[in-house]
């Protein structure tokens, strides 16, 4: 009986632990002294959109280089039901040809401090050369919530 008490003490002990990368002292869940770098996907290869009904799938990556092409604008985004807390950076890099985000599962978009969202779906658009061109993306467990 003791030892399976001693392994519940030890097993408890390494649930909670916190894990430090080039740190002594961790004093997150995850703390990193250093840099941290990101999967980035549409550099080299493009990541180009589809046409209308038939979307490109955004599902990897955290840091993604859109390349729309006329007559294939469109992207959409994972369910946010199925990725909480999921985060991504994309970038459409066209400076001629605005890209079209959507998402799936009739979920919303919402910018930052507004309770206003898109239609369910979306879409939203990243356009060329100007504000929103670069847009962070963060799953709250039901819609979107973006920053550009």
């Amino acid at each position: 009986m003791l030892r399976i008490i001693g392994i519940w003490i030890v097993f408890q002990g390494l649930v909670s632990a916190q894990v430090g990368i080039n740190t002594a002292n961790p004093l997150s869940t995850l703390d990193i002294n250093g840099n941290l770098s990101v999967k980035t996907i549409g550099i080299p290869v493009a990541l180009t959109g589809g046409g209308a009904g038939s979307a490109t799938a955004i599902d990897d990556g955290v840091y993604i280089s859109l390349t729309p092409v006329s007559g294939a604008t469109e992207f959409y985004l994972p369910d946010p039901v199925s990725v909480p807390g999921r985060i991504y950076i994309l970038r459409n890099i066209s400076d001629t040809v605005s890209a079209t985000l959507y998402t799936a599962g009739g979920r919303r978009f919402f910018p930052k401090n507004s309770s206003f969202g898109s239609a369910p779906f979306g879409p939203i658009y990243l356009p060329v050369n100007s504000t929103g061109k670069t847009m962070i993306l963060i799953s709250d467990g039901a819609n979107w919530t973006y920053f550009d």
